[in-house]
């Protein structure tokens, strides 16, 4: 995938102000790692995260990317009536119909012009909704383009320790499948892609390279659990970390190949962000300098599909990532999937 007219005219990023750390929800899990005989501290020290944060109880994904995608339209040069497709990316939904981005699309006021629906891929969401907008963009269908996600875990971190503290027969095993969920964050992101024509930015949406290993779908599930109220998910942490790096090792070359680049010509990375170990092993994989890299999982957690797009939208506002530089955004979500995109900030 190659564009050359598509041009990455705002972003934006929503975080709630609930911070939930680690020590927090090991205290919760207090009765379970006495019956087991488990010291504290064994999920900062498997994920080196040390909190995350959660909205409020009952807001809904479509209130967060709501938010997101009013900042980044008022960020943007591009006016409503030119933004011609919306896209909901996020693994939470209001409800399962309508489309959340039909509740997005009513509170930014958008034009009835406007294109909505939701593209959900797990954690990668984000990132192929962004391939679909510029295509269109580069083929002159729209104008301009709104992905918004908003993702709030609460609801699995809560459901994840109810099952792991009141069932009995939750032990070593399901407590090792339920690390996951115990890592996850809440957060909200949107980017407004423009054509060229239009844009009044300079900052550039160049391309990316997309693989697939669907073999490893079984590696992370989630459902709503017999007698549950709200989601559960297993997921077999160390057999997707292992699976996903491999399938990264095979699009990274296809990666610079297709853009034209070389690896000692990117000045940035971000990452999806999912755990200090996953990213180590990413960038030992792949050869690259962890100095280039944005980390935001330590006080943010594993933000599902609003990861790769709020950490980009972090490091610019920080100056971390600055006008001209070349950025990688890498992103693998389950299922199995990866897909590698390019930026000319």
């Amino acid at each position: 995938m190659r564009w050359h007219e598509v041009r990455l005219e705002a972003h934006a990023h929503v975080l709630p102000e609930r911070v939930v750390t680690s020590e927090e929800l090991e205290q919760r899990l207090a009765p379970l790692y006495e019956r087991l005989r488990l010291s504290t501290g064994r999920i900062e020290l498997m994920s080196g995260i040390q909190a995350r944060r959660f909205f409020a109880p009952g807001t809904q994904p479509s209130t967060i990317a709501a938010r997101a995608g009013a900042s980044a339209l008022e960020r943007s040069g591009v006016e409503r009536d030119r933004v011609g497709l919306l896209i909901h990316a996020g693994v939470c939904r209001d409800f399962l119909e309508p489309a959340t981005a039909s509740v997005v699309h009513h509170a930014l006021e958008l034009p009835s012009t406007c294109i909505a629906y939701d593209l959900s891929n797990a954690c990668l969401g984000f990132a192929n909704a962004l391939c679909v907008a510029a295509s269109q963009i580069e083929r002159r269908e729209i104008d301009a383009a709104l992905v918004v996600s908003g993702e709030d875990g609460g609801a699995l971190v809560e459901e994840t320790i109810q099952f792991l503290t009141t069932d009995p027969r939750a032990g070593r095993a399901e407590l090792k499948r339920a690390h996951a969920s115990l890592t996850i964050g809440a957060g909200g992101a949107a980017m407004v892609l423009a054509h060229s024509s239009i844009a009044t930015k300079n900052s550039r949406l160049v391309g990316g390279v997309a693989l697939a290993d669907s073999s490893a779908n079984t590696l992370c599930r989630g459902a709503v659990r017999e007698g549950g109220v709200g989601p559960l998910m297993e997921t077999d942490a160390e057999a997707l970390l292992q699976a996903g790096n491999a399938l990264a090792a095979k699009t990274w070359p296809r990666f610079l190949a297709e853009l034209e680049w070389s690896a000692s010509s990117i000045d940035r990375i971000v990452t999806h962000q999912v755990g200090t170990a996953h990213r180590r092993l990413l960038f030992e994989t792949l050869a690259l300098d962890p100095k280039r890299d944005f980390p935001t999982v330590e006080e943010l957690g594993n933000i599902g599909s609003v990861s790769l797009p709020l950490s980009y939208s972090l490091a610019v506002e920080r100056g971390v990532i600055r006008a001209g530089n070349r950025v990688a955004l890498l992103g693998i979500g389950s299922g199995l999937h990866c897909l590698m995109l390019g930026v000319e900030a």
